[in-house]
């Protein structure tokens, strides 16, 4: 079984916090499946609690349970320093710190809607991908 180490852009997050509808939350309820590892930095922990509770009145779930999920991911996450050695590299300078992170945690995906934002990733080896694009890889026969 081949494991895939990866990013979820904090817009993944939210989109998941927001409806159980759609492949963001269904990715977040996959993720503790053994062929996925997910890596976070500090700095990209406190994005999605800055940007989860400024969106607060638009989520599906509590503050507490939202606060309690993100916690969770960090507990089954790889965590991973980054040293902000080689920036400005993307055209929105917010998401550099999710390309140096899958950088450095040697990731082979950043999992985003916004895979326009990560041209030049494949530079690194790592794929900006959408959920449904990670979920049609996990279900090839050759990752069994």
């Amino acid at each position: 079984m081949r494991i895939y180490r990866i990013v979820l852009d904090t817009n993944i997050i939210i989109t998941a916090l927001r409806s159980r509808k759609g492949t963001s939350y269904a990715l977040l309820r996959q993720i503790h499946r053994p062929e996925i590892e997910i890596a976070v930095s500090v700095p990209l922990v406190l994005e999605y609690e800055k940007v989860a509770l400024a969106h607060q009145d638009h989520l599906i779930f509590s503050r507490e349970d939202m606060l309690a999920y993100i916690d969770y991911l960090c507990s089954i996450a790889i965590r991973q320093k980054i040293h902000y050695l080689w920036r400005p590299y993307l055209r929105d300078p917010g998401d550099d710190m999710i390309l140096e992170l899958a950088v450095a945690a040697h990731c082979d995906y950043i999992i985003t809607f916004n895979k326009k934002d990560f041209a030049g990733s494949e530079r690194f080896g790592i794929f900006a991908i959408t959920p449904k694009e990670l979920f049609t890889i996990l279900q090839r026969p050759d990752n069994r």
